[in-house]
């Protein structure tokens, strides 16, 4: 067996993993953390709905979990038919590791970096309505609704989905994975 093939397979399934973790956490973290933001907003004044027309809204929908759930279970397919040799895995995991790279990359990024997009979008409003809205306060006290592994593994995900990606594709190409799946 490929330690390349390997290492491969084990960043599928840890990224299907992470997704898998992370939504479940979220289906009753994310209305918590909701309720929290929509109090610190309502304590200095604003309602949670302003909150809602600006794009701050912490809860997943129906399709969020479903397109997670969807992605993993096809990382996990993947990872199998790769570990077991078919050349299909190998070629799929080609075309889907970089969708999976600039796709959920590019989700990722936007959660890693959230706080600080979120900040600095709130400061360039035109709103009066939330004039002198700390919306880093608000923020925050999402934050601490989360459990206290979340943030961590929003980057976990972020480095598997990016760096982890790369190396799955550069992984499968080495001559080792050639004669793993010759």
């Amino acid at each position: 067996m490929s330690v390349a093939v390997v290492i491969a397979s084990l960043l599928q399934v840890g990224l299907a993993g992470m997704f898998v973790v992370m939504l479940g956490a979220y289906r009753t973290a994310g209305p918590r953390a909701q309720r929290a933001a929509d109090a610190a907003a309502a304590r200095q004044g604003v309602a949670p709905e302003v909150l809602a027309e600006h794009g701050v809204r912490l809860d997943e929908g129906r399709e969020a979990f479903i397109a997670g759930y969807a992605i993993a279970a096809v990382l996990i397919v993947l990872a199998v038919l790769v570990l077991t040799g078919i050349e299909i895995g190998r070629v799929l995991s080609w075309v889907v590791e970089p969708l999976v790279l600039f796709g959920v990359g590019f989700v990722t990024t936007m959660q890693v970096f959230a706080m600080r997009m979120t900040v600095s979008a709130f400061a360039k409003l035109d709103d009066p309505r939330v004039r002198g809205l700390d919306i880093g306060t608000v923020l925050q006290a999402a934050v601490d609704a989360l459990p206290s592994w979340y943030r961590p593994a929003i980057v976990a995900r972020w480095l598997l989905a990016t760096a982890g990606s790369l190396a799955v594709i550069v992984l499968l190409a080495l001559p080792s994975a050639d004669r793993y799946f010759s």
